[in-house]
Protein backbone atom coordinates (compact mmCIF):
# COMPACT_ATOMS: atom_id res chain seq x y z
CA UNK A 1 0.00 0.00 0.00
CA UNK A 2 1.26 3.48 -0.85
CA UNK A 3 0.16 6.88 0.44
CA UNK A 4 1.45 10.40 -0.21
CA UNK A 5 1.79 13.59 1.78
CA UNK A 6 3.90 16.71 1.42
CA UNK A 7 5.81 16.24 4.67
CA UNK A 8 6.31 13.16 6.82
CA UNK A 9 7.22 13.66 10.49
CA UNK A 10 8.33 10.62 12.50
CA UNK A 11 8.03 11.17 16.25
CA UNK A 12 5.58 12.98 18.52
CA UNK A 13 7.70 14.78 21.11
CA UNK A 14 8.31 18.52 21.24
CA UNK A 15 10.33 18.60 18.00
CA UNK A 16 8.02 16.38 15.98
CA UNK A 17 4.81 18.08 17.05
CA UNK A 18 6.14 21.59 16.53
CA UNK A 19 7.57 20.63 13.13
CA UNK A 20 4.21 19.20 12.10
CA UNK A 21 2.31 22.27 13.28
CA UNK A 22 4.60 24.64 11.38
CA UNK A 23 4.93 22.41 8.30
CA UNK A 24 1.14 22.45 7.92
CA UNK A 25 1.45 26.00 6.58
CA UNK A 26 3.42 24.63 3.61
CA UNK A 27 1.50 21.45 2.81
CA UNK A 28 -0.14 18.28 4.08
CA UNK A 29 1.54 16.51 7.00
CA UNK A 30 1.44 12.96 8.29
CA UNK A 31 2.91 12.47 11.76
CA UNK A 32 3.79 8.90 12.73
CA UNK A 33 3.89 7.84 16.40
CA UNK A 34 4.72 4.25 17.30
CA UNK A 35 2.61 4.34 20.47
CA UNK A 36 0.03 6.85 21.69
CA UNK A 37 1.05 10.28 20.47
CA UNK A 38 1.45 11.43 24.08
CA UNK A 39 4.23 8.90 24.70
CA UNK A 40 7.61 10.52 24.18
CA UNK A 41 10.65 11.56 26.19
CA UNK A 42 9.28 15.11 26.21
CA UNK A 43 6.40 14.28 28.52
CA UNK A 44 8.79 12.93 31.17
CA UNK A 45 11.00 16.05 31.27
CA UNK A 46 10.54 17.40 34.78
CA UNK A 47 13.04 20.27 34.90
CA UNK A 48 12.30 22.86 32.24
CA UNK A 49 13.60 24.95 29.35
CA UNK A 50 16.76 27.01 29.75
CA UNK A 51 16.33 30.55 28.43
CA UNK A 52 17.30 34.09 29.29
CA UNK A 53 14.50 36.12 30.88
CA UNK A 54 15.98 37.63 34.06
CA UNK A 55 17.38 41.16 33.90
CA UNK A 56 20.43 39.92 35.79
CA UNK A 57 21.09 37.27 33.12
CA UNK A 58 22.37 37.64 29.54
CA UNK A 59 22.63 35.76 26.27
CA UNK A 60 26.39 35.94 26.60
CA UNK A 61 26.25 34.22 29.99
CA UNK A 62 24.01 31.39 28.73
CA UNK A 63 26.27 30.97 25.70
CA UNK A 64 29.36 30.83 27.91
CA UNK A 65 27.78 28.21 30.21
CA UNK A 66 26.79 26.06 27.22
CA UNK A 67 30.24 26.27 25.63
CA UNK A 68 31.98 25.47 28.90
CA UNK A 69 29.82 22.41 29.49
CA UNK A 70 30.28 21.26 25.88
CA UNK A 71 34.03 20.89 26.49
CA UNK A 72 35.26 22.42 23.25
CA UNK A 73 32.98 20.59 20.80
CA UNK A 74 29.98 22.93 20.56
CA UNK A 75 29.37 24.81 17.32
CA UNK A 76 29.49 28.42 18.61
CA UNK A 77 27.13 29.64 15.87
CA UNK A 78 24.50 27.03 16.75
CA UNK A 79 24.85 27.86 20.45
CA UNK A 80 24.22 31.53 19.70
CA UNK A 81 21.23 30.67 17.50
CA UNK A 82 19.53 28.52 20.15
CA UNK A 83 20.20 30.87 23.05
CA UNK A 84 19.09 34.01 21.22
CA UNK A 85 16.01 32.49 19.55
CA UNK A 86 14.86 30.65 22.69
CA UNK A 87 12.86 33.34 24.51
CA UNK A 88 10.65 34.00 21.48
CA UNK A 89 9.86 30.29 21.14
CA UNK A 90 8.88 30.08 24.80
CA UNK A 91 6.62 33.11 24.43
CA UNK A 92 4.92 31.32 21.52
CA UNK A 93 4.23 28.34 23.81
CA UNK A 94 2.69 30.71 26.36
CA UNK A 95 0.46 32.14 23.60
CA UNK A 96 -0.62 28.57 22.77
CA UNK A 97 -1.69 28.13 26.39
CA UNK A 98 1.32 26.61 28.15
CA UNK A 99 0.89 27.08 31.89
CA UNK A 100 4.43 27.83 33.03
CA UNK A 101 4.94 28.61 36.71
CA UNK A 102 4.94 32.30 37.60
CA UNK A 103 6.87 33.99 40.40
CA UNK A 104 5.36 35.47 43.56
CA UNK A 105 4.08 38.60 41.79
CA UNK A 106 2.08 36.42 39.38
CA UNK A 107 3.32 38.27 36.31
CA UNK A 108 6.82 37.05 35.48
CA UNK A 109 8.07 33.54 34.83
CA UNK A 110 9.49 31.76 37.84
CA UNK A 111 13.07 30.83 36.98
CA UNK A 112 14.87 27.85 38.48
CA UNK A 113 18.57 27.02 38.52
CA UNK A 114 20.30 23.78 37.57
CA UNK A 115 23.83 22.39 37.37
CA UNK A 116 26.26 24.22 35.09
CA UNK A 117 24.15 27.40 34.91
CA UNK A 118 25.54 30.64 36.33
CA UNK A 119 22.06 32.19 36.68
CA UNK A 120 18.48 31.24 37.36
CA UNK A 121 17.07 30.71 33.85
CA UNK A 122 15.01 27.50 33.90
CA UNK A 123 11.45 28.16 32.72
CA UNK A 124 9.23 25.42 34.14
CA UNK A 125 5.70 24.24 34.79
CA UNK A 126 6.14 23.16 38.42
CA UNK A 127 8.07 19.87 38.04
CA UNK A 128 6.23 18.52 34.99
CA UNK A 129 7.34 20.92 32.27
CA UNK A 130 7.59 18.36 29.49
CA UNK A 131 4.10 17.08 30.20
CA UNK A 132 2.70 20.59 29.87
CA UNK A 133 4.56 21.29 26.62
CA UNK A 134 3.45 17.94 25.18
CA UNK A 135 -0.17 18.70 26.12
CA UNK A 136 -0.19 22.13 24.48
CA UNK A 137 1.53 21.04 21.27
CA UNK A 138 -0.53 17.88 20.87
CA UNK A 139 -3.75 19.85 21.31
CA UNK A 140 -2.60 22.30 18.65
CA UNK A 141 -1.49 19.54 16.25
CA UNK A 142 -4.80 17.70 16.61
CA UNK A 143 -6.72 20.89 15.85
CA UNK A 144 -4.58 21.75 12.81
CA UNK A 145 -6.51 20.67 9.75
CA UNK A 146 -3.50 19.82 7.61
CA UNK A 147 -1.95 17.36 10.13
CA UNK A 148 -2.90 13.68 10.25
CA UNK A 149 -1.56 11.69 13.23
CA UNK A 150 -1.03 7.95 12.79
CA UNK A 151 -0.74 6.40 16.23
CA UNK A 152 0.60 2.87 16.81
CA UNK A 153 2.39 2.99 13.46
CA UNK A 154 6.11 2.25 13.49
CA UNK A 155 8.66 3.44 10.94
CA UNK A 156 10.40 0.34 9.65
CA UNK A 157 12.96 1.99 7.34
CA UNK A 158 13.35 5.04 5.15
CA UNK A 159 12.24 4.82 1.52
CA UNK A 160 15.43 5.77 -0.27
CA UNK A 161 16.14 6.38 -3.95
CA UNK A 162 19.81 5.51 -4.36
CA UNK A 163 21.75 6.67 -7.40
CA UNK A 164 25.13 5.57 -6.11
CA UNK A 165 26.73 4.35 -2.90
CA UNK A 166 26.83 7.83 -1.35
CA UNK A 167 24.17 9.59 -3.43
CA UNK A 168 20.69 9.07 -2.01
CA UNK A 169 17.40 10.89 -1.60
CA UNK A 170 14.75 10.09 1.02
CA UNK A 171 11.26 9.74 -0.46
CA UNK A 172 9.46 8.93 2.80
CA UNK A 173 9.37 5.78 4.89
CA UNK A 174 8.03 2.25 5.07
CA UNK A 175 5.73 2.09 8.10
CA UNK A 176 4.41 -0.95 9.97
CA UNK A 177 0.67 -0.59 10.65
CA UNK A 178 -1.07 -2.10 13.69
CA UNK A 179 -2.50 -4.94 11.56
CA UNK A 180 0.99 -6.03 10.47
CA UNK A 181 0.80 -4.58 6.95
CA UNK A 182 3.50 -2.21 5.68
CA UNK A 183 2.52 1.18 4.23
CA UNK A 184 4.93 3.16 2.04
CA UNK A 185 4.42 6.80 2.96
CA UNK A 186 5.91 9.01 0.24
CA UNK A 187 6.74 12.65 0.97
CA UNK A 188 8.56 15.70 -0.36
CA UNK A 189 10.64 15.80 2.83
CA UNK A 190 10.94 13.49 5.84
CA UNK A 191 11.70 14.84 9.32
CA UNK A 192 13.12 12.46 11.93
CA UNK A 193 12.06 13.49 15.44
CA UNK A 194 12.29 10.08 17.06
CA UNK A 195 14.25 11.10 20.14
CA UNK A 196 17.13 9.28 21.74
CA UNK A 197 18.28 5.74 22.30
CA UNK A 198 18.39 5.19 26.04
CA UNK A 199 17.03 1.65 25.68
CA UNK A 200 20.38 0.65 24.14
CA UNK A 201 21.50 0.52 27.80
CA UNK A 202 20.30 -1.59 30.70
CA UNK A 203 19.42 1.37 32.95
CA UNK A 204 17.89 4.53 31.55
CA UNK A 205 15.58 7.38 32.45
CA UNK A 206 14.05 7.17 28.97
CA UNK A 207 10.63 5.69 28.13
CA UNK A 208 10.38 2.41 26.23
CA UNK A 209 10.01 4.20 22.88
CA UNK A 210 13.62 5.47 23.02
CA UNK A 211 15.22 2.80 20.84
CA UNK A 212 17.16 5.03 18.44
CA UNK A 213 14.85 4.38 15.49
CA UNK A 214 15.57 7.59 13.61
CA UNK A 215 19.32 7.38 14.18
CA UNK A 216 19.43 3.79 12.93
CA UNK A 217 17.26 4.44 9.87
CA UNK A 218 19.27 7.51 8.89
CA UNK A 219 22.54 5.60 9.27
CA UNK A 220 21.29 2.77 7.07
CA UNK A 221 20.24 5.38 4.49
CA UNK A 222 23.80 6.69 4.42
CA UNK A 223 23.50 9.82 6.58
CA UNK A 224 26.53 10.96 8.53
CA UNK A 225 26.37 10.45 12.30
CA UNK A 226 28.28 12.67 14.71
CA UNK A 227 29.49 12.47 18.33
CA UNK A 228 27.73 9.21 19.16
CA UNK A 229 30.21 8.44 21.95
CA UNK A 230 28.85 11.30 24.07
CA UNK A 231 26.03 9.80 26.14
CA UNK A 232 24.78 11.68 29.15
CA UNK A 233 24.06 9.73 32.30
CA UNK A 234 21.60 11.58 34.49
CA UNK A 235 23.11 11.50 37.97
CA UNK A 236 19.90 10.91 39.90
CA UNK A 237 17.37 8.26 39.00
CA UNK A 238 15.40 6.64 41.79
CA UNK A 239 16.94 3.40 43.04
CA UNK A 240 13.97 1.10 43.61
CA UNK A 241 13.10 -2.32 42.14
CA UNK A 242 9.73 -1.09 40.87
CA UNK A 243 10.73 2.45 39.82
CA UNK A 244 11.39 1.80 36.17
CA UNK A 245 13.14 4.76 34.53
CA UNK A 246 12.03 7.25 37.18
CA UNK A 247 14.15 10.40 37.09
CA UNK A 248 14.71 12.70 40.07
CA UNK A 249 14.87 16.17 38.55
CA UNK A 250 18.10 18.15 38.66
CA UNK A 251 16.06 21.08 39.93
CA UNK A 252 16.23 19.50 43.41
CA UNK A 253 20.00 19.96 43.40
CA UNK A 254 19.46 23.45 42.01
CA UNK A 255 17.41 24.24 45.11
CA UNK A 256 20.09 22.92 47.47
CA UNK A 257 19.77 19.13 47.42
CA UNK A 258 22.86 17.37 48.81
CA UNK A 259 24.33 14.07 47.65
CA UNK A 260 25.44 11.84 50.52
CA UNK A 261 26.98 8.39 50.84
CA UNK A 262 25.53 5.66 53.07
CA UNK A 263 27.40 7.11 56.07
CA UNK A 264 25.67 10.46 55.52
CA UNK A 265 28.81 12.20 54.23
CA UNK A 266 28.36 14.92 51.58
CA UNK A 267 30.96 13.94 48.98
CA UNK A 268 30.57 16.22 45.94
CA UNK A 269 33.05 18.87 47.20
CA UNK A 270 35.72 16.13 46.90
CA UNK A 271 35.18 16.13 43.13
CA UNK A 272 34.34 19.70 42.12
CA UNK A 273 34.16 23.07 43.85
CA UNK A 274 30.65 23.53 42.42
CA UNK A 275 29.58 20.42 44.33
CA UNK A 276 26.01 19.38 43.43
CA UNK A 277 25.79 22.18 40.85
CA UNK A 278 28.63 20.79 38.73
CA UNK A 279 27.69 19.63 35.20
CA UNK A 280 26.08 16.23 34.87
CA UNK A 281 29.14 14.35 33.61
CA UNK A 282 31.10 15.29 36.72
CA UNK A 283 28.26 14.48 39.12
CA UNK A 284 27.49 11.14 37.42
CA UNK A 285 31.14 10.04 37.51
CA UNK A 286 31.42 11.10 41.14
CA UNK A 287 28.39 8.99 42.10
CA UNK A 288 29.69 6.07 40.04
CA UNK A 289 33.06 6.30 41.80
CA UNK A 290 31.48 6.51 45.26
CA UNK A 291 29.38 3.42 44.55
CA UNK A 292 32.46 1.51 43.37
CA UNK A 293 34.51 2.76 46.33
CA UNK A 294 31.96 1.75 48.97
CA UNK A 295 30.45 -1.26 47.22
CA UNK A 296 26.96 0.18 47.75
CA UNK A 297 24.17 0.04 45.16
CA UNK A 298 23.25 3.72 45.43
CA UNK A 299 23.92 7.06 47.06
CA UNK A 300 21.35 9.40 48.61
CA UNK A 301 19.88 12.77 47.64
CA UNK A 302 19.00 14.77 50.75
CA UNK A 303 16.53 17.64 50.37
CA UNK A 304 14.93 17.40 53.83
CA UNK A 305 16.22 20.83 54.93
CA UNK A 306 13.82 22.60 52.54
CA UNK A 307 10.75 21.45 54.41
CA UNK A 308 7.49 19.83 53.38
CA UNK A 309 5.62 23.01 52.39
CA UNK A 310 8.33 24.10 49.96
CA UNK A 311 8.62 20.65 48.38
CA UNK A 312 4.89 20.16 47.95
CA UNK A 313 4.51 23.62 46.39
CA UNK A 314 7.50 23.44 44.03
CA UNK A 315 7.66 19.70 43.31
CA UNK A 316 4.10 18.37 43.56
CA UNK A 317 4.49 15.71 40.84
CA UNK A 318 7.73 14.38 42.30
CA UNK A 319 6.40 14.39 45.86
CA UNK A 320 3.34 12.37 44.84
CA UNK A 321 5.29 9.87 42.73
CA UNK A 322 7.89 9.26 45.43
CA UNK A 323 5.18 8.73 48.03
CA UNK A 324 3.79 6.06 45.71
CA UNK A 325 7.14 4.25 45.96
CA UNK A 326 7.20 4.62 49.75
CA UNK A 327 9.53 7.63 50.08
CA UNK A 328 8.89 10.91 51.89
CA UNK A 329 11.62 13.25 50.64
CA UNK A 330 10.61 15.88 53.20
CA UNK A 331 11.75 13.61 56.04
CA UNK A 332 14.32 11.20 54.54
CA UNK A 333 17.05 11.14 51.88
CA UNK A 334 16.10 9.35 48.64
CA UNK A 335 18.33 6.59 47.14
CA UNK A 336 19.57 7.48 43.64
CA UNK A 337 21.81 6.06 40.90
CA UNK A 338 23.00 7.35 37.51
CA UNK A 339 21.21 6.13 34.37
CA UNK A 340 21.47 6.85 30.65
CA UNK A 341 19.51 9.99 29.95
CA UNK A 342 20.47 11.77 26.73
CA UNK A 343 22.42 11.25 23.48
CA UNK A 344 24.42 14.37 22.65
CA UNK A 345 25.28 12.85 19.26
CA UNK A 346 22.96 11.84 16.46
CA UNK A 347 22.29 12.42 12.79
CA UNK A 348 24.57 15.23 11.66
CA UNK A 349 22.62 18.28 10.46
CA UNK A 350 23.21 21.82 9.28
CA UNK A 351 21.74 24.89 10.95
CA UNK A 352 18.26 24.11 9.58
CA UNK A 353 18.06 20.41 10.38
CA UNK A 354 19.10 19.15 6.93
CA UNK A 355 21.06 15.89 6.98
CA UNK A 356 23.59 14.69 4.41
CA UNK A 357 20.86 12.62 2.71
CA UNK A 358 18.77 14.69 0.31
CA UNK A 359 15.19 15.41 1.50
CA UNK A 360 15.93 13.97 4.98
CA UNK A 361 15.90 16.19 8.07
CA UNK A 362 16.45 15.50 11.76
CA UNK A 363 15.52 17.51 14.84
CA UNK A 364 15.64 17.09 18.59
CA UNK A 365 17.61 14.34 20.32
CA UNK A 366 17.88 12.24 17.17
CA UNK A 367 19.97 15.03 15.59
CA UNK A 368 23.45 16.35 16.21
CA UNK A 369 23.31 20.07 15.48
CA UNK A 370 26.50 20.96 17.34
CA UNK A 371 24.59 22.65 20.17
CA UNK A 372 25.58 20.27 22.97
CA UNK A 373 29.13 19.33 22.02
CA UNK A 374 30.65 16.75 24.37
CA UNK A 375 28.11 17.32 27.15
CA UNK A 376 24.64 18.87 27.30
CA UNK A 377 23.93 21.69 29.71
CA UNK A 378 20.85 20.97 31.84
CA UNK A 379 17.50 21.97 30.28
CA UNK A 380 19.07 22.85 26.93
CA UNK A 381 17.39 19.88 25.23
CA UNK A 382 13.84 21.25 25.11
CA UNK A 383 15.33 24.57 24.05
CA UNK A 384 17.09 22.98 21.06
CA UNK A 385 13.94 21.07 20.14
CA UNK A 386 11.85 24.25 20.06
CA UNK A 387 14.36 26.29 18.07
CA UNK A 388 15.26 23.66 15.47
CA UNK A 389 11.67 22.55 14.90
CA UNK A 390 10.96 26.10 13.75
CA UNK A 391 14.15 26.32 11.70
CA UNK A 392 13.53 23.00 9.93
CA UNK A 393 9.94 23.93 9.08
CA UNK A 394 11.06 27.29 7.70
CA UNK A 395 12.94 25.68 4.77
CA UNK A 396 10.41 23.03 3.73
CA UNK A 397 9.24 25.07 0.74
CA UNK A 398 12.54 24.32 -0.99
CA UNK A 399 11.54 20.69 -1.53
CA UNK A 400 9.68 20.28 -4.82
CA UNK A 401 7.50 17.28 -5.62
CA UNK A 402 9.85 14.36 -6.45
CA UNK A 403 9.39 11.31 -8.66
CA UNK A 404 8.03 8.77 -6.18
CA UNK A 405 8.34 6.04 -8.80
CA UNK A 406 12.01 5.80 -7.88
CA UNK A 407 11.04 3.94 -4.69
CA UNK A 408 9.27 0.59 -4.59
CA UNK A 409 6.75 -0.50 -2.01
CA UNK A 410 7.92 -2.78 0.79
CA UNK A 411 8.67 -6.35 -0.35
CA UNK A 412 8.80 -9.00 2.41
CA UNK A 413 10.34 -11.53 0.01
CA UNK A 414 10.23 -15.09 1.37
CA UNK A 415 9.96 -14.02 5.01
CA UNK A 416 7.74 -16.15 7.25
CA UNK A 417 6.17 -15.81 10.67
CA UNK A 418 8.74 -16.45 13.40
CA UNK A 419 8.24 -19.04 16.12
CA UNK A 420 11.58 -18.21 17.75
CA UNK A 421 10.88 -14.90 19.50
CA UNK A 422 13.23 -15.98 22.30
CA UNK A 423 16.06 -14.93 19.96
CA UNK A 424 14.79 -11.34 20.02
CA UNK A 425 14.52 -11.15 23.81
CA UNK A 426 17.89 -12.83 24.31
CA UNK A 427 19.75 -10.47 21.94
CA UNK A 428 17.93 -7.44 23.37
CA UNK A 429 19.04 -8.34 26.90
CA UNK A 430 22.62 -9.13 25.84
CA UNK A 431 23.16 -5.86 23.98
CA UNK A 432 21.81 -3.70 26.79
CA UNK A 433 23.85 -5.51 29.43
CA UNK A 434 27.22 -5.42 27.67
CA UNK A 435 26.67 -1.78 26.67
CA UNK A 436 26.11 -0.94 30.34
CA UNK A 437 29.11 -2.92 31.54
CA UNK A 438 31.60 -2.06 28.77
CA UNK A 439 30.51 1.27 27.24
CA UNK A 440 29.22 3.05 30.33
CA UNK A 441 30.18 6.05 32.45
CA UNK A 442 33.85 4.99 32.65
CA UNK A 443 35.35 3.15 29.67
CA UNK A 444 38.63 1.43 28.78
CA UNK A 445 40.15 0.09 25.59
CA UNK A 446 39.81 -3.45 26.90
CA UNK A 447 36.10 -3.01 27.67
CA UNK A 448 35.45 -1.41 24.28
CA UNK A 449 37.22 -4.29 22.54
CA UNK A 450 35.02 -6.75 24.41
CA UNK A 451 31.94 -4.80 23.38
CA UNK A 452 33.02 -4.82 19.71
CA UNK A 453 33.60 -8.56 19.79
CA UNK A 454 30.16 -9.28 21.25
CA UNK A 455 28.45 -6.75 18.99
CA UNK A 456 29.86 -8.41 15.85
CA UNK A 457 28.40 -11.77 16.86
CA UNK A 458 25.00 -10.41 17.87
CA UNK A 459 24.72 -8.20 14.76
CA UNK A 460 25.20 -11.18 12.44
CA UNK A 461 22.53 -13.14 14.29
CA UNK A 462 20.07 -10.24 14.16
CA UNK A 463 20.68 -9.64 10.45
CA UNK A 464 20.02 -13.28 9.61
CA UNK A 465 16.88 -13.33 11.74
CA UNK A 466 15.61 -10.01 10.33
CA UNK A 467 15.61 -11.15 6.71
CA UNK A 468 14.17 -14.62 7.39
CA UNK A 469 11.05 -13.58 9.30
CA UNK A 470 8.21 -11.08 8.96
CA UNK A 471 8.90 -7.88 10.85
CA UNK A 472 7.36 -7.11 14.23
CA UNK A 473 7.76 -4.01 16.41
CA UNK A 474 10.09 -5.92 18.76
CA UNK A 475 12.29 -7.07 15.89
CA UNK A 476 12.45 -3.57 14.37
CA UNK A 477 13.48 -2.10 17.72
CA UNK A 478 16.08 -4.84 18.28
CA UNK A 479 17.63 -4.14 14.89
CA UNK A 480 17.71 -0.42 15.68
CA UNK A 481 19.32 -0.69 19.12
CA UNK A 482 21.93 -3.04 17.62
CA UNK A 483 22.71 -0.49 14.90
CA UNK A 484 23.01 2.37 17.41
CA UNK A 485 25.08 0.28 19.82
CA UNK A 486 27.53 -0.54 17.05
CA UNK A 487 27.92 3.14 16.12
CA UNK A 488 28.47 4.11 19.78
CA UNK A 489 31.15 1.45 20.26
CA UNK A 490 33.01 2.45 17.10
CA UNK A 491 32.79 6.17 17.88
CA UNK A 492 34.02 5.64 21.45
CA UNK A 493 36.91 3.54 20.18
CA UNK A 494 38.02 6.32 17.83
CA UNK A 495 38.29 9.00 20.54
CA UNK A 496 41.64 8.44 22.26
CA UNK A 497 41.09 11.03 24.96
CA UNK A 498 38.68 11.89 27.78
CA UNK A 499 36.36 14.81 27.05
CA UNK A 500 32.94 15.70 28.40
CA UNK A 501 30.80 12.59 28.70
CA UNK A 502 33.44 10.29 27.19
CA UNK A 503 35.86 9.17 29.91
CA UNK A 504 38.32 6.42 29.03
CA UNK A 505 40.86 5.23 31.62
CA UNK A 506 43.61 4.67 29.05
CA UNK A 507 43.50 8.34 27.97
CA UNK A 508 42.37 10.37 31.02
CA UNK A 509 43.23 13.82 29.59
CA UNK A 510 41.84 16.02 26.84
CA UNK A 511 43.92 16.31 23.65
CA UNK A 512 43.81 19.27 21.29
CA UNK A 513 44.12 16.91 18.31
CA UNK A 514 40.66 15.52 19.16
CA UNK A 515 38.91 18.89 19.41
CA UNK A 516 36.55 18.03 16.56
CA UNK A 517 33.38 15.94 16.10
CA UNK A 518 33.60 12.19 15.64
CA UNK A 519 31.85 11.56 12.30
CA UNK A 520 30.70 8.07 11.31
CA UNK A 521 29.16 6.67 8.12
CA UNK A 522 28.12 3.19 7.08
CA UNK A 523 30.16 3.79 3.91
CA UNK A 524 33.35 4.86 5.73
Amino acid sequence: MRRQCDFLVIGSGVSGLLCAINAADAGSVILVSKQNAEESATRYAQGGVASVFASSDSFESHIADTLATGAGLCDPEVVSICVREGPEKIRELVEMGAGFTLDANGRDLDLGREGGHSSRRIVHAADHTGLEIERVLLDRARSTGNVEILEHHMALDLAVARRGEKDAACMGAHVLAPDGSVITLNSRATILATGGAGKVYLYTSNPDVATGDGMAMAYRAGALMANMEFIQFHPTCLFHPHAKSFLITEALRGEGGILRDHAGRAFMKDYDERAELAPRDIVARAIDNEMKRTGEDSVFLDITHLGRDFLEEHFPYLTEKLEGFGFDMASEPVPVVPAVHYFCGGVQTDHYGRTTVERLMAVGESACTGFHGANRLASNSLLEGLVFAHRAASVLDEYALPDYGEVSEWDPGDATVSHESVVVSQDWEEIRRFMWNYVGIVRSEKRLARARSRMDLVAREISEYYWRFLVTPDLIELRNIATVADIVIRSASERKESRGLHYIEDYPDKKQSFEHPTVTSRFA
